[in-house]
């Protein structure tokens, strides 16, 4: 139970004293990175620079002990810190003790926000929308964060203007005013940073470049330049806050403070599942929502701002080494450490130097390899990543990040409301029978079943696509009378899907036809039985396999129209003469006494037939097994016809005892010819050697179909194996 609300406790039997030398080397390692990105990230949002390592000691501590993740490390970010900027400037002036008021209770309704979405088990929402939306929009944030530095960057006074676009023309029309020293600070530092990271990546890059930045501006003496320095951070640990709890402070926040929970929420999990795939960790999307809720909601009250997940730091944890969340704590305090030992030294840092080290933060935040990724494969995702994209650059930031999400919805419902359906047809190279897309493949069709596969479920936002797909079927296809579906591919079917289909097989038996279903799974089925949806669909349309179905299927199909078809795509059509000497009485009905009348009627056909001694005798019994097939819907194999001619041999051989006649009359005669025989190996190895080239063939499975298609059902397939096998 206390395991359930505190699942730090469930690290007890994680912790040893090599996972926690481990976690030391991987905390430390933490802290070192987090230093100068917790300084940028503050500055992105507007905020003094310590708020950024306020929110790189708070956060992670509360998100580590109330997360699911091992390895995720949460605090400040790119992305949330130009969403609190963008947010926050229309009401408060940037680094102003208001704006820094705002910013305490956009996190705390963030985090409300978030524990909220937690406690109501709402983790699984997140996998609707789409990853799109977050390299879209991190992708436009970065020009806007890049634009927003050039300020610090050439020492320039930039108005606010409508978009980046106008920081843009402003810097080209005033170009003469750019600050060479302040450029040449910037410059030293970014161009330090590539090579430092090129050439010793374990270092910490970004730290060092802030050194050599700050002693490039020491050597040209920027004081005297007028290069601005960011000013000593205050040396002591997060200080308590209290955020804006008034009722118009709160309204008025509530939508951003939803936009930056939203896409916290998104990075935190996406992260989480990324690292998880590595180290094989069952991530709940529940209790991570919980943790980072608390981590939000508990910072506000310790001078910390909106954070969530960062990949950048997730990541190079899980590589140092780190085995559980003590990682993310140790690195907190680390943090803590470093920052009382270095605050005095930050008096040296210049503005300019911060401004490249962002601008490096900025060029990496756009994944220039996924991007390209997503054009080449799907055009929806394309759309959504030009939505937002556009959204991000050009209008407000949490609208942009509603309209991403939005759209991704709006293409994930598509997809659901128009599940895709594949007509099938039997590949003739294969053996045992193998259905295939039949428009890719371009196979022939029978004119009288058509088979589809339906891909997704049946629901009510399904149901219109399907419909009017199947009506198309049948308007496309007016000769065809039986259509089979496909249904593996269908998981769930709600009542709307189920009446659906009960109106389709009405249609069907209308024109004289039928409806079957093949490999429905027990779940869907189980909801036509529960709404006694079975009683207008019938149990025997049901059918556990494909070959099942054909095979029962094709006894209720009209033999003299497959006598006319020069298709022949399935095994079974090989038996099927192309014209028959007798006709077959239409429309029987066995009624009462059901044996007795169908071994009359075969008798009666047979005796019809004694001229027909040019027809090979498999072909006419394959007529007849057709055509009885279809007496009340009476399902008769091969195997049961056959048994009822032998017992009307043996009956008419025990009345010719007693009639104390010794000579079989003509009638067992006739119906013995009928009576098909195995093809002998004999038979089968004369008739391979004569026909058959195997150096056609690529492998046994092709040599095999040829042999079947010729020997029909005279020929057992396992039997014909072993005969190849020996050959």
């Amino acid at each position: 139970m206390w395991r359930k609300f505190f699942p730090f406790l469930d690290w007890g039997s994680s912790i040893s004293r090599e996972s926690l030398r481990c976690d030391l080397i991987a905390g430390l390692t933490g802290a070192v990175i987090v230093l100068p990105q917790g300084v940028a990230f503050a500055m992105i949002a507007g905020l003094p620079p310590e708020y950024g390592l306020y929110t790189a000691i708070i956060t992670p501590i509360v998100a580590a002990l109330f997360g699911s993740s091992l390895h995720l490390i949460s605090g400040p970010t790119t992305a949330i810190s130009i969403v609190v900027f963008s947010a926050i400037s229309p009401y408060a002036e940037p680094g102003s003790i208001e704006f820094i008021r705002l910013a305490l209770t956009l996190t705390f309704l963030a985090g409300v926000y978030q524990l909220a979405f937690g406690l109501a088990r709402l983790g699984a929402l997140v996998n609707f929308i789409s990853h799109t939306v977050i390299v879209g929009f991190t992708a436009g944030a970065a020009i806007l964060i890049a634009t927003n530095q050039l300020k610090h960057i050439f020492n320039m006074q930039v108005p606010d203007g409508e978009s980046f676009l106008h920081t843009w023309m402003h810097l080209f029309l005033h170009f003469n005013d750019i600050n060479g020293y302040s450029s040449a600070v910037a410059g030293a530092t970014l161009v330090s940073a590539i090579v430092l990271k090129r050439l010793l990546p374990r270092w910490p890059h970004m730290l060092l470049a802030m050194i050599v930045g700050s002693v490039t501006c020491k050597l040209l003496d920027g004081s005297s330049h007028q290069v601005r320095l960011i000013g000593q951070l205050q040396a002591h640990l997060p200080p308590l806050s209290l955020p804006d709890f008034s009722i118009g402070t709160i309204r008025q926040l509530a939508p951003e403070a939803f936009a930056a929970a939203l896409l916290g929420l998104i990075e935190a999990l996406s992260i989480s599942r990324s690292i998880a795939v590595h180290s094989l960790q069952r991530i709940d999307g529940n209790q991570e929502f919980i943790g980072q809720g608390l981590s939000n909601l508990i910072g506000s009250f310790f001078s910390s701002y909106a954070g969530t997940g960062s990949f950048t730091r997730s990541a190079i944890n899980y590589q140092a080494g780190a085995k559980t969340p003590l990682a993310a704590i140790f690195s907190a305090i680390f943090l803590a450490l470093i920052l009382l030992l270095i605050a005095p030294l930050t008096a040296y840092l210049p503005v300019a130097a911060m401004g490249g080290i962002i601008l490096l933060v900025a060029y990496h935040l756009i994944d220039f390899s996924r991007i390209i990724t997503i054009i080449k494969t799907s055009k929806h995702e394309t759309a959504i990543l030009l939505t937002t994209f556009s959204a991000t650059l050009f209008l407000e930031l949490e609208f942009s990040i509603y309209a991403g999400v939005l759209l991704s919805l709006v293409f994930y419902l598509k997809r659901t409301a128009h599940p895709q359906i594949i007509h099938l047809a039997p590949d003739s190279n294969y053996y045992p029978r193998r259905l295939k897309n039949s428009e890719t493949n371009k196979l022939t069709e029978c004119p009288q079943i058509k088979i589809i596969r339906i891909d997704g479920s049946l629901f009510f936002g399904a149901i219109h696509h399907v419909a009017d797909s199947l009506y198309r079927i049948r308007v496309k296809f007016p000769e065809c009378k039986y259509l089979l579906i496909v249904a593996n591919g269908i998981n769930f079917i709600d009542m709307a899907g189920a009446e659906m289909l009960v109106q389709e097989i009405r249609y069907w038996r209308y024109k004289g036809g039928d409806l079957f279903l093949s490999g429905l799974k027990p779940e869907a089925e189980e909801i036509l039985q529960q709404g006694n949806y079975l009683a207008g669909i019938g149990k025997e349309n049901l059918f556990d396999s494909k070959a099942n179905a054909l095979t029962a299927i094709l006894k209720y199909i009209d033999p003299l129209q497959c006598r006319k078809c020069t298709q022949r795509i399935f095994f079974e059509c090989r038996a099927t003469p192309d014209r028959c000497s007798f006709e077959i009485t239409e429309n029987r009905n066995l009624g009462k006494g059901g044996k007795m009348k169908l071994q009359e009627q075969i008798k009666k056909d047979l005796t019809s037939a004694m001229k027909a001694k040019d027809e090979p005798k498999k072909e006419t019994l394959r007529v007849i097994i057709g055509e009885f097939g279809r007496l009340d819907k009476k399902e008769l194999s091969d195997e049961e016809v056959i048994k009822v001619l032998k017992k009307l041999i043996k009956s008419e051989k025990e009345l010719l005892e007693k009639k104390g006649e010794t000579e079989d009359s003509e009638f067992i005669k006739i119906i013995e010819n009928y009576v098909p025989k195995t093809a002998s190996e004999q038979e089968i190895v004369a008739w391979i050697n004569q026909n058959i080239d195997f150096s056609k063939f690529k492998n046994k499975m092709q040599a095999m179909s040829s042999i079947m298609k010729h020997f029909g059902s005279l020929a057992d397939g396992n039997e014909v194996k072993k005969i190849l096998e020996k050959l």
